[in-house]
Formats: structure tokens, sequence, C-alpha cells
């Protein structure tokens, strides 16, 4: 069976050599999370590329959601044009000190909402 790119992390699959992604939402969810998680410069071919999560690990709350989101936004309008941001939500849990963020988006050219949660 075929598929639009590998599945990260990479694992085997009897049927293809590798875990592959076969929708067009999975790999949009893929690139989305990879966009999220690469730090700026790490990317030697496109240094701009990435949000940086970890950068915003042990700021205060109310500067991480506003530099974040905005961040995020701007991320995903240059790299990701075909991903349209319907809501960004910060889940926090203050008794274990985490805080989770969920964005729900829709895909152009695709009915139906994703959840992406970080």
């Amino acid at each position: 069976m075929s598929g639009y790119s590998a599945a990260l992390p990479l694992s085997q699959d009897p049927n293809d050599g590798f875990s592959l992604l076969k929708t067009i939402p999975e790999v949009a969810k893929q690139n989305f999370k990879m966009l999220l998680l690469t730090e700026p410069g790490e990317r030697t071919w496109d240094v701009n590329y990435g949000v940086g999560l970890k950068r915003f690990l042990f700021e205060q709350r109310s500067f991480v959601e506003n530099n974040l989101t905005s961040k995020i936004i701007n991320q995903t309008r240059n790299y990701l044009p075909y991903i349209n941001i319907t809501n960004m939500v910060f889940l926090t849990n203050d008794e274990d000190n985490v805080t989770n963020l969920q964005i729900t988006f829709s895909i152009s050219g695709f009915s139906g909402l994703i959840v992406l949660e970080i």
C-alpha cells in the first residue's frame, strides 16, 4: 500500500517497510507538529523555520500565551499556508505544573477540524 509520507518517529511496517501516513490530514498534522517543535536555526537551509516551543518552557504564562500564539500564527501562515487555525487553548493543570497547548485547525480543501495537542 502507498502513502504520502513516512510517519515519525520512524518505525517498521511489514506491508510498507516503514509506517506511512496515508491521508492528507495525517500529513498536515505531522507537518504542523514539526513546525511547532523545530527550533529556529535548526534547519540550516532555512534558519527562520520553526516556532521553538522549548524557548517558552519557563516563561510566565501571560508572556507565553501572547508571544507563542502570534509566533505560531505567523509561522503557520509562512510555512503551512494550507492550515487554517480556528482555535488555540492553553490547558493548565496547576496541581501538576503542566500546560498543554491544544490547537484546532482545518485544511484548505478538506472538511472537518483536526485537533493537535502538545
